[in-house]
């Protein structure tokens, strides 16, 4: 198979390498992308969905936003050596890594989902093109007012998109998937993604 000149990280959930971003990779990989779905746990298989908990305080504890960071970020700057356009995509804690990663200067664009962090780190300025996607509602916060704080400060290159459903909805492994809402947002990426 041919390589691509366009490389995609696709950054897991506190779960780990599951068998949703497996579902994502090969659903990503549709858009003319090599797809790299590193694994930013210590340990090899991925947790379930009833080990919430202890993927959590995993996290947490031997990972954080900050380190998860970091690796991304080594990551990117070797891809930038082997190919010609280099973005992340992430989901909920690989989301707000992945907005983190909106303002290095090693990506090409960044789109997050359900990124329920980023209320913790509103004031970064994204460097390229990033596409938030929030579903209409989240237990830990309030998703409207965060939209509006950061719509508030009017970034150029950041779009917000707002999709019927629970944190997950573009998961079909968890009961909170919404194939109506997965299909607009994966619909939402691809023109996104054709744009940039």
């Amino acid at each position: 198979m041919e390589k691509s000149n366009k490389a995609i990280l696709l950054i897991h959930e506190i779960y780990g390498v599951n068998n949703h971003m497996k579902f994502m990779k090969e659903k990503l990989s549709k858009l003319e992308a090599d797809i790299i779905c590193p694994n930013l746990l210590s340990k090899d298989a991925p947790y379930s969905y009833e080990e919430e908990g202890m993927a959590y305080q995993n996290f947490v504890q031997n990972i954080g936003i900050d380190e998860g960071s970091r690796q991304i970020t080594n990551m990117l700057i070797q891809l930038k050596q082997e190919y010609e356009e280099v973005g992340v995509i992430g989901f909920s804690v690989g989301a707000t890594i992945s907005w983190l990663c909106s303002e290095n200067n090693l990506c090409d664009f960044v789109i997050g989902c359900y990124g329920s962090r980023i209320r913790d780190y509103i004031n970064r300025s994204p460097a390229c093109p990033t596409l938030l996607i929030f579903p209409t509602k989240e237990e830990a916060f309030d998703v409207d007012y965060l939209i509006n704080s950061l719509k508030q400060k009017r970034e150029p290159l950041l779009e917000i998109k707002k999709f019927y459903g629970f944190h997950g909805f573009m998961n079909p492994f968890s009961q909170t998937f919404n194939k109506e809402s997965a299909d607009q947002a994966f619909q939402t990426i691809s023109d996104f993604l054709k744009k940039t």
